[in-house]
């Protein structure tokens, strides 16, 4: 099929325009340094909290924010942590955490990360969020 011919079916079943990917923009605001790097992942309820996710960006924390770059539309939450020392994990003394960490909407950490309803946000379009990091 041609490509009008798709776009007339489109219209004539009901499908509507196709989803654009947005770029979303996370700022963070609490960091106790400028040190380090600011990791950002935005998340599927199937990969919230895992390393399955792959919707990732990073900047200096020194910015305070990070952009995501083609994030199709959909339900995400997302999770930012301060990587203080730049070793890509978050590091732990036994079950403390070291660095700060932070989820959209603020969800709160209680005995383990907030549940994805918690967290969860819609993107459709380019978006702007401002989460908080948290030092425990």
């Amino acid at each position: 099929m041609t490509r009008i011919t798709v776009l007339i079916v489109m219209i004539v079943l009901g499908a509507g325009p196709l989803a654009q990917a947005a770029d979303v923009e996370v700022s963070v605001k609490n960091l106790r340094s400028e040190e380090g790097t600011v990791r950002v992942a935005i998340c599927t309820e199937n990969t919230f909290t895992k390393p399955a996710c792959t919707l990732r960006g990073n900047a200096p924390a020194s910015e305070g924010a990070v952009v995501v770059k083609d994030v199709p539309a959909g339900r995400y939450a997302v999770q930012a942590y301060h990587d203080e020392n730049d070793d890509r994990k978050i590091n732990r003394f036994f079950f403390k955490l070291k660095e700060g960490i932070g989820f959209s909407n603020d969800a709160k950490m209680r005995r383990g990360p907030p549940k994805f309803a918690d967290a969860a946000i819609q993107i459709e379009d380019d978006t702007s969020l401002e989460l908080t990091i948290i030092y425990y």
